[in-house]
């Protein structure tokens, strides 16, 4: 990755990693070692390979401890899967492991963070014993979560794709590398787009700065229709990039994952709270963030475009009712509909 963003552009966007990751990129794999091997490249080598075709922790500790006892005595290579992944760590992403309420009413972050029941109906965040009482004590009934949030923030994925020259380049294709022929071909070339620039002309004068799609909905994670758990994860898409880009796999990041027994529902807004205030620090005031192109640093902000889901998860987002007489957000008031006589069901007309 060094060699991908330039030892530089790497010290200047990465700068609390670099000292680790460049000892680790020197320190040969044994002493003697004639074949440029060196500690960091050999990880990842094998890490990838590991990934690539799907291989156990398990077999893989395996693998790590038959490999260093092959090699000369006093070789660098770890014994384990973990060790290895402590090696990595100052590569990878943080997450943020939240404490969620099993009801849905608040997580435990902020003023809540040291709380061990919930404040609005008292039940425990930890899992309690037939015979165990919730106490107010916060160092009492401490054992396992009942429910756990994990958030990966957007803002450090930011800065590790504008560190790539290629990808900052990329990010600014929507005013430098489409054809502006008046035909419909980018989310630049709707009217939406037009307008938020007219609205916000400091936003839009920066082609930097990013408009994003959220996209979410449930999915059952083991398949089967009897299974009750649900997973909701959210997504995050980057129209700057270019239509044969912005939908890869590559750029859709995931930042979220709500998991339970139920879906969250109306309740999703509670969840979505550590992305919004990331968001909301995006638009207000923006983070520094060095771009591996330009060689310059600048402040980068961002905004949500719009929202990819169905008509269910749209009124979870919006909390908008999506049920009743008045189902439709567009006509309202004046939606059309007739209820069936027998079924009682409704049916939407002119939609």
């Amino acid at each position: 990755m060094i060699c991908d963003l330039g030892q530089e552009s790497f010290q200047q966007a990465h700068a609390p990693v670099y000292d680790t990751l460049q000892t680790d990129s020197k320190k040969p794999l044994y002493p003697g070692c004639k074949n440029l091997l060196t500690l960091l490249s050999t990880v990842l080598s094998l890490v990838n390979i590991k990934a690539r075709y799907g291989w156990s922790d398990k077999s893989f500790s395996s693998l790590l401890q038959v490999v260093h006892d092959m090699l000369p005595q006093d070789n660098t290579l770890p014994k384990s899967y973990y060790q290895a992944k402590k090696i990595l760590c100052a590569m990878g992403m943080e997450y943020q492991k939240i404490n969620a309420f099993p009801n849905d009413c608040i997580l435990y972050r902020h003023q809540f963070q040291e709380m061990s029941k919930c404040p609005r109906c008292g039940v425990s965040r930890y899992k309690l014993k037939d015979d165990e009482v919730c106490s107010s004590d916060e160092n009492s009934n401490k054992g396992p979560l009942v429910k756990v949030l994990w958030y990966l923030p957007i803002i450090p994925r930011f800065k590790r794709l504008f560190a790539n020259g290629d990808d900052a380049k990329d990010l600014t294709w929507h005013a430098n590398g489409r054809n502006c022929d008046g035909m419909l071909r980018h989310p630049t070339d709707s009217l939406q787009w037009k307008k938020i620039n007219h609205l916000y002309p400091d936003f839009g004068k920066e082609t930097r700065n990013l408009r994003l799609g959220l996209a979410t909905d449930g999915m059952n994670p083991y398949g089967s229709l009897s299974t009750q758990r649900s997973s909701w994860p959210v997504l995050l898409v980057i129209y700057n990039l270019p239509p044969w880009l912005c939908m890869k796999r590559k750029y859709m990041m995931l930042y979220m994952m709500i998991t339970g027994p139920r879906q969250p529902g109306n309740d999703i807004d509670v969840y979505l709270n550590p992305l919004i205030e990331d968001l909301t620090k995006l638009w207000d005031e923006g983070v520094l963030v060095f771009d591996g192109f330009r060689n310059e640093t600048f402040n980068l902000r961002a905004m949500l475009f719009c929202t990819i889901n169905d008509f269910p998860a749209y009124g979870n987002l919006s909390g908008y009712s999506v049920k009743g007489h008045r189902a439709c957000p567009i006509c309202e008031e004046d939606t059309s509909y007739i209820q069936l006589k027998h079924g009682r069901k409704i049916e939407y007309t002119r939609h």
